[in-house]
């Protein structure tokens, strides 16, 4: 057992940078905000909708329905609540009467700022070219340090940016086909308390000192320690899209976006303020055990496929709709490798799933557009086994409006906003002596989950 808990404790936090899930407001680790304007007609015109530049990091040939040179810049304030109720924890092989609740709060969410930017010019009758910068992916949650599900998370920060050059060819009227290179960078701050105590007498009662391991065992709980694991990483991938007119009211859009490979490059620091965990702790560390160090974790963000429709049934009134597909499956497993050239996996089993949405506009003057819309969107957790407290994922509705003023032809203001409603996703993480839970214990509750999202954004083209 020399190395297996500082093994086990850094693939537990490794593993959860790819858990994270995206700020509440969309299904796994998404984030879709990315416009104003597509985040107050629920996603519905994300394909198809091609409004302006900002629409490329849905769609890459949105920027051929766009004639000249324009930039866009928005910024998604999302605010996540989510609580676990009803909850239980206690050690591993221990009665559920012996509780790590400590009275700390079991609300998790956090408030998080998202930015986004896109620019392109027209390189002539034929060639669009783009940059788009966003965040497709992100979290940030924190609970108390003595909430009652402490072993399974504490905090975790996850940013990641994509920069997106795209090339747009207007292959007839009609028909805008384009390509797009993805760079994506990663970085994550796990961190999550260690039961130094029952660890101490697990310790204790293996080299039979049942006396120490007794004392330790009391203590379960009120000898904690803290361990802290930092990574990043830069992957690649592309993005493909087709903008058609069928018609001078209908376009129809289609786009995919290919998974990117990550291996995150990790550092994992433990501490404790305690005298008895401090004691646990330099006892493990001369023995090789719970030492700092690091570790490197294979993580791919999804593929997915967005097809969209938008129409404009009257002069004042458009109507959309979108559908999106995400290949979560290909997230079924993370393997972690250690400094030693030894690994451990977590298994995690996803499902693909599929997120559709419905709106409209409705112009009210020619400088005022009101929006609207709703959506649905599964979620890739397929049950309460693999609900984790840095992930309460569930299947989620969302209701949003927003309106677009533009006081030139020129130039557009768009404010959106979305409220989230989640289902009730309840957990039921299980310890045994010899899974990954080992070192975290039960878990178990129901998590109530919302969000609201508010976005302002700009446009303008020259």
């Amino acid at each position: 057992m020399h190395n297996k808990f500082n093994k086990l404790s850094l693939a537990v936090a490794i593993a959860s940078t790819a858990l994270i899930t995206s700020q509440v407001s969309a299904s796994g680790f998404q984030v879709r905000e990315q416009s104003a304007k597509t985040l107050a007609n629920a996603l519905s015109n994300a394909t198809a909708g091609a409004e302006d530049v900002s629409f490329m990091a849905y769609n890459p040939a949105a920027i051929g329905n766009i004639d000249g040179n324009q930039v866009a810049g928005g910024v998604a304030y999302i605010d996540a609540n989510f609580e676990l109720q009803d909850a239980e924890a206690y050690p591993t092989g221990a009665s559920p009467l012996l509780s790590y609740d400590r009275g700390g709060s079991r609300k998790g969410g956090e408030s998080a700022a998202v930015p986004s930017f896109a620019a392109k010019t027209q390189l002539n009758e034929q060639f669009d070219l783009g940059l788009a910068i966003y965040a497709p992916y992100g979290l940030s949650t924190k609970y108390d340090e003595d909430w009652i599900g402490r072993y399974h998370a504490v905090e975790t920060e996850l940013t990641t940016i994509d920069f997106q050059p795209t090339l747009n060819y207007r292959a007839t009227e009609r028909l805008n086909l384009a390509v797009g290179l993805r760079a994506q960078y990663a970085d994550a701050t796990l961190s999550n308390s260690l039961d130094l105590a029952s660890l101490g007498a697990r310790t204790a009662q293996e080299r039979g000192d049942l006396a120490t391991a007794q004392a330790l065992a009391s203590q379960a709980g009120r000898a904690d320690g803290f361990a802290e694991v930092t990574g990043d990483d830069w992957g690649y991938g592309y993005t493909l899209g087709a903008l058609f007119q069928v018609t001078e009211r209908m376009r129809l859009g289609a786009s995919y976006r290919s998974e990117i490979d990550l291996m995150l490059d990790g550092e994992v620091d433990y501490s404790s303020d305690n005298a008895t965990g401090q004691q646990v702790l330099e006892g493990a560390q001369s023995q090789g055990r719970l030492r700092d160090g690091g570790g490197t974790a294979d993580l791919t963000t999804p593929a997915n496929l967005n097809l969209g429709i938008y129409h404009q049934l009257t002069d004042r009134l458009a109507l959309m709709a979108n559908a999106e597909w995400t290949e979560w499956s290909s997230f079924d497993e993370l393997v972690v490798e250690f400094e030693d050239g030894t690994d451990s996996s977590t298994t995690e089993n996803w499902d693909d799933t599929w997120a559709f949405s419905v709106g409209a506009n409705y112009a009210l003057t020619p400088q005022w557009m009101l929006r609207a819309g709703l959506g649905v969107d599964e979620s890739p957790v397929p049950s309460a086994e693999y609900r984790t407290p840095r992930v309460p994922d569930a299947d989620r509705q969302w209701a949003t409006f927003g309106a677009t003023w533009m006081p030139s032809p020129e130039l557009g203001i768009t404010a959106g906003y979305m409220h989230v409603f989640a289902d009730d996703g309840d957990i039921d993480q299980q310890a045994t002596a010899t899974n990954e839970n080992a070192s975290r214990g039960n878990l178990s509750g129901t998590y109530e989950v919302s969000a609201d999202v508010f976005a302002l954004s700009v446009d303008y083209r020259f």
